[in-house]
C-alpha cells in the first residue's frame, strides 16, 4: 500500500470513528431514558461503558451520569465480606429472595478476584445464585476485580449509581473476601456486614482486628447440624468482642446472628436487623457518612487519574526509570529516590514524609 493510500485508509477509519461515536453520544439519551425506566440492557450498557478504558467510553459515562445522578442515591447499599468458603454467595442469594418477597428490588455486585499473572477472572457469581439471576425482580452483575485493593473494583461506585438509577433500592456488594486491605467497600455501603465461621480462630487474628472495628453487624454462617452448637459459642465470643472497642460516633452496637442460608434459617432475624440499622441511621449519621462516602471516592478517582496521566507522560516515565534504576543498585536510598522525584515534579518546597 503506497503513503497515498495508507493516508487514505487512516482519515476514512478516523471518520468512521468519528461517526460512531457521534452516534454513540446521541444514543446517550436514549440509555439514560432506557435505564431511568428499568431496563436492564440499559443498565449493562453503562456499567460496560464505566468498566472500560477506553477514553471515549470514560466521556459516554460521565454524559450519562451526568443525565441519572438525580435519580440515585434512594437505595440501601449493603457491603458483604468475609473469608473464602463461608458462603457470601449461599446467603446473598437468600438474602436476596426475601428482600424481592417483601417488594423490593435487587441488584448484587460481585467483585471477584484477578489473576495477578493473566488478569483474567472466574466471574462464577450468577452460577452460585441460580433462582436469584433469573428472578425478573434481581440483577446480579459479576466484575473483576482488575488486582484493585480493597475487595471492589474501580468502577464499583459508578455501577451503584447506575443500578439506583434504575430502581434497584437494595444493592449489595459483595467482595473477593476478606484480606489486609478488604475495607474500601466500607466507603461506599451504608452497611458493612462481615461473615465468620464458627472455629476460624488463631489463624484469623491478622485481619479480624481493623474489620470487626469496621463491621456494622456481624453474622455467623453454617450455623445448623453438628456445627450449630460451635457457632452459638462463637456468636457469643464475637459479641463479648464487639463490646471491648471504642464506643462509635453512631452509638449503635454491633449485632451478632447465627444464619444458615442453605436451611433459610436466620435469613428474616438478619433482614430485620439490617431494617432496624437503616432506620436506626438515619436519625443519625447517615447524611454525614454518605458525604464522607463522596469524598473518598472523589480522592481515589483523582489519584487514579493521576496516575494514569503520570505514567503517559514520557519525560516523567524517563526520569522515574532513571531513578528507579538507581534504587535496584542501590546507588540510592528509596527515601532519597522519592525525595529526588518530588523535585522533579516540581511541586514546590514540600518537606520530604517523616
Amino acid at each position: 500500500m503506497s503513503a497515498s493510500d495508507a493516508s487514505k485508509e487512516h482519515s476514512r477509519r478516523h471518520l468512521i470513528d468519528a461517526i460512531r461515536k457521534r452516534q454513540q453520544f446521541q444514543d446517550i439519551d436514549i440509555v439514560a431514558q432506557e435505564l431511568l425506566q428499568g431496563h436492564r440492557s440499559a443498565l449493562s450498557q453503562g456499567i460496560t461503558w464505566s468498566e472500560s478504558t477506553l477514553a471515549h467510553h470514560r466521556e459516554l459515562t460521565e454524559h450519562l451520569l451526568a443525565k441519572i445522578l438525580p435519580n440515585t442515591g434512594n437505595s440501601f447499599r449493603l457491603g458483604i465480606t468475609g473469608v473464602p468458603g463461608v458462603g457470601k454467595s449461599t446467603l446473598i442469594e437468600a438474602l436476596g429472595l426475601h428482600w424481592i418477597e417483601e417488594g423490593h428490588k435487587v441488584a448484587v455486585l460481585a467483585i471477584d478476584p484477578s489473576s495477578p499473572i493473566s488478569q483474567g477472572s472466574i466471574l462464577g457469581d450468577k452460577t452460585r445464585m441460580e433462582q436469584l439471576s433469573m428472578h425478573p425482580q434481581a440483577f446480579i452483575r459479576p466484575t473483576a476485580s482488575s488486582n484493585e485493593l480493597g475487595g471492589v473494583a474501580s468502577r464499583t461506585h459508578e455501577a451503584i449509581l447506575l443500578c439506583e438509577a434504575a430502581g434497584f433500592d437494595r444493592i449489595i456488594i459483595e467482595t473477593v473476601g476478606v484480606g489486609q486491605s478488604e475495607t474500601a467497600v466500607y466507603h461506599m455501603t451504608d452497611c458493612f456486614l462481615l461473615l465468620m465461621l464458627a472455629g476460624a480462630g488463631d489463624q484469623l487474628q491478622g485481619i479480624k482486628r481493623g474489620i470487626m472495628e469496621m463491621c456494622d453487624m456481624m453474622a455467623i454462617t453454617k450455623s445448623d447440624g453438628t456445627n450449630l452448637k460451635p457457632a452459638q459459642l462463637a456468636k457469643a465470643e464475637y459479641q463479648n468482642a464487639l463490646h471491648l472497642f471504642p464506643e462509635r460516633p453512631d452509638q449503635w452496637l454491633p449485632s451478632v446472628l447465627n444464619i444458615s442460608a442453605l436451611k433459610k434459617k436466620g435469613i428474616s432475624e438478619l433482614s430485620q436487623e439490617l431494617t432496624r440499622f437503616e432506620e436506626w441511621s438515619k436519625h443519625r449519621l447517615w447524611k454525614q457518612r454518605r458525604s464522607q462516602q463522596l469524598h473518598w471516592q472523589f480522592e481515589q478517582e483523582w489519584l487514579r487519574q493521576l496516575r494514569y496521566k503520570m505514567s503517559k507522560n514520557i519525560a516523567l516515565q524517563n526520569a522515574l526509570n532513571n531513578i528507579e534504576s538507581k534504587v535496584a543498585s542501590q546507588e540510592m536510598s528509596i527515601s532519597a529516590a522519592v525525595h529526588e522525584m518530588i523535585s522533579y515534579l516540581n511541586f514546590g518546597d514540600v518537606e520530604p514524609l517523616k
